[in-house]
């Protein structure tokens, strides 16, 4: 679903993993002034850790970056996705994510990467729920950007968190735009983009897709 000239296939791939999405027969996620609004999740409480994230039901979470001890909570994440997920993120059939693939994911470059995990602390050992992450092009000055909650953490406004988190550090990077690739069937995401200001570019090369961008 999005596309990266710098990785290549195995970014092409691998972000696809991380693109946050609902079944098709649930409905729109609720509008902006909601979903966004602070009060969609019940606490953000800053730690040195990162930050407890308390949703409205009263489950917790840690957001903080990723490391590069978070492969085996990552692919544990992976294994806990539907076939029917697999197919959407990837655009095939994909029985785990390769050791090698979740290394790369979980080093990153801070001078062109940044990444935010969703930890479920209170499960040993951690488990991963939410990822949010941002590959940036230095030449258009761009970031590219991709998101995954997983699906029984959906709808907390976990997506949007992440969502937020990724424009606030492509705006701190001084960056001039935000983007990535969505399948046209994914409606709860174009419209979450919609509702954050990004806008829909005609994607003819790839098939079932869209582009759509966000100007900073």
């Amino acid at each position: 679903m999005l596309r990266c000239t710098q990785y290549g296939k195995v970014w092409n791939m691998a972000a696809n993993l991380l693109t946050e999405m609902s079944p098709a027969h649930r409905p729109l996620p609720p509008p902006s002034s909601e979903r966004f609004a602070r009060p969609r999740l019940a606490e953000v409480r800053s730690s040195a850790k990162g930050e407890l994230v308390t949703t409205r039901d009263g489950r917790e979470l840690r957001l903080r970056a990723i490391e590069p001890g978070d492969v085996a909570a990552l692919q544990r994440c992976f294994g806990r996705l539907s076939p029917e997920d697999i197919r959407r993120r990837f655009l095939h059939a994909m029985s785990e994510l390769p050791a090698p693939m979740a290394q790369r994911l979980s080093r990153v470059d801070p001078a062109i990467e940044s990444a935010y995990v969703l930890m479920d602390e209170t499960v040993q050992p951690a488990e991963m729920r939410g990822v949010g992450r941002i590959y940036v092009d230095e030449v258009a000055n761009s970031a590219e950007f991709s998101v995954l909650v997983e699906r029984d953490w959906a709808r907390v406004g976990l997506g949007a968190l992440l969502m937020q988190r990724l424009v606030d550090d492509s705006r701190h990077r001084g960056l001039t735009e935000l983007w990535g690739y969505v399948l046209l069937e994914n409606r709860p995401m174009l419209q979450l983009c919609k509702e954050l200001g990004f806008v829909r570019r005609l994607s003819p090369e790839e098939p079932g897709t869209t582009q759509i961008a966000l100007q900073l």
